[in-house]
């Protein structure tokens, strides 16, 4: 049975989610000070729950739609590399020979994962 198209871009999607949640509740918590109500009311820590919610719903419907686990969560660790972009957008972080050549590691196991 084939995944279809439609789950794996499920996927592709939770994955740069899952990466923007990771940078909202960095940057949520940067802003926050030690009173409880500098978390609850904190924007950028919601936008990171909504984001961690998106990531949940998108799996749902990808695994509803047919998708393989064994060809799906192998697209979810692209994360790390959206991370890393989202990183050195954001944050100024760099990204050095080494990240790149965990990300092609990453990219080929995506692709066998998937044979």
């Amino acid at each position: 049975m084939r995944t279809p198209f439609l789950s794996i871009l499920f996927f592709i999607v939770a994955s740069v989610a899952g990466a923007a949640g990771q940078y909202l509740y960095k940057s949520g918590a940067e802003a926050a000070n030690s009173g409880i109500w500098s978390y609850l009311l904190n924007l950028k820590l919601w936008a990171g729950v909504a984001c961690y919610i998106a990531v949940m719903a998108l799996f749902i419907a990808a695994f509803k739609k047919g998708g393989s686990p064994a060809v799906l969560y192998p697209i979810y660790a692209s994360t790390f590399i959206w991370a890393a972009i989202f990183g050195w957008l954001w944050y100024g972080i760099p990204i050095k020979a080494v990240n790149v050549a965990g990300m092609l590691c990453l990219v080929l196991g995506m692709v066998l994962m998937g044979l």
